[in-house]
Formats: C-alpha cells, sequence, structure tokens
C-alpha cells in the first residue's frame, strides 16, 4: 500500500516543486541550480528503485514477526490502531533519525539526504538507497506490538510524505503550528552546517520528541546548508558510497583492530588516536562557496529527456508491485545505468559517451529479444 501512496505522490511531488520554482523567482531568489536539483531527484529514483526491489524482504519480515510473535493483533479496521501506529513511527523516526546522525555506519548511508548545499522541495525526494534496511529495526517492534503490516507499511508512506513540504525557504513562520507540528524553520535548521544548529531537530511530524529529549532549537541566524565535509560531486551513485568509502579508507589507516572497528559505532566527528581532531567551522551565506558543475543547454535537454523516461518507469515500477521479478530487476538495473550516465555528463567525465553508447546498444538487443 505505501508504494501506491508514494506512485501518486510523484506527480504532485513535480507539480509543487514547479510552484515553488515559480514563486521563487517571482520573489528573485535562486532557490534551485540545475545540477544540484537534477542530483536530488536522482538520488530519490535510485532510493525508490530500492524500494521496489527489497521492500517485499521488509514486508515479509513485519508480516513474520506479526503472526509469529505478536501477543494480540490490532483490528486494521479500527481508527485507534491507526493512530497508535501513527504515533509510533513518529516516535520510531525520531530515534532512527536521530542515531542516523549519531552512529558513523547509519550516518554513512543518511548522508545522502544532507549533501544537497540548496534548500528547497526536491532536497526532499534526495534519499539513500538502503535507507529501509536501516529503519526496519526502529519500526519491527510494531509489528510485535500486533499492528498489522499494512498499517505500519501505510503509516510509514504518510510519514514520509508529510516531510515533504517542510524542505523550503519560502515559508518563514507558523508560530501556533510550530508549537506541536514540525514545519519549514524546524527543518531548515536541521539541514544546516552552521555549528550551534549540528545535531538538532530531528522529528518528522511531531516537533515534540525534539523538545523531549533536548535535541530543539530554534532558528535565528540564516542556515548554510550541506555537510560539514562537502562531497564536492553531482554523482548520484557516489554520494550513496562517499562516507563509506572514507570510513573503509580510515579504518584501514587505525592503529588498532578495535579502533577500526569502533570507527563505525562512534560519532561522525569522533577521530581515531592517529588523526587530528576536526571542528565544524563556522560558516555563513556570505562567505561560503558552494559546488558548480554548470552544464550546457545542450546536456541540460539531453538530461530532462532521460530524466522523464526514468520518472515514468518508476511511477510504472511502483504502481506495478506484481510485476515479475527479472523484469523488474532488469528495469531497475537499466534505471541505475542510466544515472550514472548523466552523473557522468554533469562531471564531464571521459567515460560517459562510451558508457551511454553501451547502455542505449544493450538497451536496443535487450527490447528486441523481449519483444520477439
Amino acid at each position: 500500500m505505501g508504494s501506491y501512496f508514494i506512485a501518486a505522490a510523484i506527480p504532485v511531488f513535480f507539480i509543487l516543486i514547479g510552484i515553488e520554482l515559480w514563486a521563487a523567482r517571482r520573489r528573485g531568489v535562486n532557490a534551485y541550480r540545475f545540477e544540484d536539483s537534477i542530483t536530488d531527484l536522482a538520488c530519490g529514483i535510485s532510493s525508490q528503485i530500492s524500494a521496489v526491489l527489497f521492500k517485499p524482504f521488509l514486508a515479509a519480515g513485519f508480516a513474520g514477526l506479526f503472526s509469529r510473535f505478536a501477543p494480540w493483533q490490532l483490528e486494521t479496521s479500527s481508527a485507534w490502531t491507526w493512530v497508535v501506529c501513527f504515533i509510533g513511527v513518529d516516535f520510531a523516526y525520531y530515534w532512527w533519525h536521530r542515531l542516523s546522525h549519531e552512529v558513523n555506519f547509519l550516518w554513512a548511508e543518511h548522508v545522502v539526504h544532507h549533501q544537497s548545499e540548496e534548500y528547497n522541495l526536491s532536497v526532499a525526494l534526495r534519499q539513500a538507497f538502503f535507507t529501509q534496511f536501516t529503519s526496519f529495526p526502529f519500526y519491527a517492534p510494531l509489528a510485535l506490538l500486533g499492528v498489522p503490516p499494512l498499517v505500519i507499511g501505510s503509516v510509514i508512506a504518510i510519514n514520509t510524505l508529510y516531510q515533504f513540504w517542510i524542505h523550503t525557504e519560502l515559508v518563514d513562520r507558523l508560530p501556533r503550528f510550530e508549537l506541536l507540528f514540525n514545519a519549514p524553520m524546524h527543518h531548515r535548521v536541521h539541514h544546516a552546517i552552521n555549528p550551534r544548529y549540528l545535531d538538532k531537530n530531528y522529528a518528522a511530524t511531531f516537533i515534540i520528541w525534539d523538545k523531549l529529549f533536548g535535541t530543539y532549537i530554534e532558528e535565528t541566524e540564516k542556515p548554510v546548508y550541506g555537510t560539514v565535509k562537502p562531497i564536492r560531486s553531482f554523482n548520484a551513485h557516489w554520494a550513496n558510497l562517499e562516507v563509506w568509502a572514507s570510513l573503509i579508507s580510515r579504518a584501514r589507516k587505525a592503529p588498532s583492530l578495535f579502533e577500526a572497528i569502533k570507527l563505525f559505532f562512534m560519532k561522525p566527528e569522533w577521530t581515531l588516536s592517529n588523526e587530528a581532531h576536526f571542528t565544524p567551522p563556522e560558516v555563513s551565506r556570505e562567505t561560503f562557496t558552494k559546488y558548480e558543475k554548470p552544464v550546457s543547454k545542450g546536456v541540460a535537454l539531453w538530461i530532462v529527456a532521460q530524466f522523464t523516461v526514468l520518472g515514468s518507469v518508476l511511477v510504472y515500477l511502483l504502481a506495478k508491485p506484481e510485476l515479475n521479478p527479472t523484469l523488474q530487476w532488469t528495469a531497475a538495473f537499466f534505471v541505475l545505468w542510466t544515472i550514472q550516465d548523466f552523473s557522468g555528463h554533469i562531471e564531464r567525465k571521459r567515460w560517459t559517451r562510451y558508457s551511454e553508447g553501451l547502455r542505449l546498444a544493450v538497451l536496443a538487443i535487450v527490447l528486441a529479444v523481449t519483444h520477439t
């Protein structure tokens, strides 16, 4: 059920992104950069491709816990089941999100969502490839408490959809609403790399979790966005691998096996005994330099054309979870390959033209074979 919600919402996402872009231009605000937004959307597509491929296994995990170990089973038709699940999912999300900033191996996955140096609605769609695996243990207790898997999956999707609209700078303050609910002001702080804002405001829907557990702060100065150690790349696949590569490289240089293992479970700011301590620098919008790789209009049009096809394929895969797994995996393979190629165009990599030619040739062969 959750996949249907996401599939139905995708056209709405693009309409709202268009409205935000129009409104930003009317205000004279540069809210979007093409290369950054395309990378955001590419990460989002790859994340949803992962969902298509692996959610059946996670759904089976929820179902197994629910049917075998739950001491009672709540009714799907009961409104209280949905209320309990919504509060439970939001509470679980808070702790998953908080620990994803406090534990290196979880941060290596979650960091993808924070790498953009802009803050707009396209950033909401920038998600990591294996997020559903790191979040599963946090939601699993709901199945053990007797919440039906259908309800859990649906509520997780609703909770995710809520967070889309809070990724904007065009909404200033909503004083009464912000007392209870997460809002753009709160989440701008969360995406900021200003030292005073780091590791604050983890909430999904209810901001009260941050207020209860001491991680709440109000926005007082203009945020600067990104990560304290910038990725300096618009490659959507590298976005998912960059921190993992750094952790593995650092672990190999660790003075002991104990420290190498410990590194993956410590906070991102923790350093090995043979490393220099890193302190996040003070930043401001006036002095911060964003990563730039502007592309020509021709390249941009080619990327947009391919992206339109990718979006259509994704909606189809999400709306048809019963498709033959071979077809799903084949489509996913070509989607991810295409993302790699247009990432290569943006980064001006020499291999891109050869990879793209090979991809189109292989795709033509696959289509010819499957239609004979």
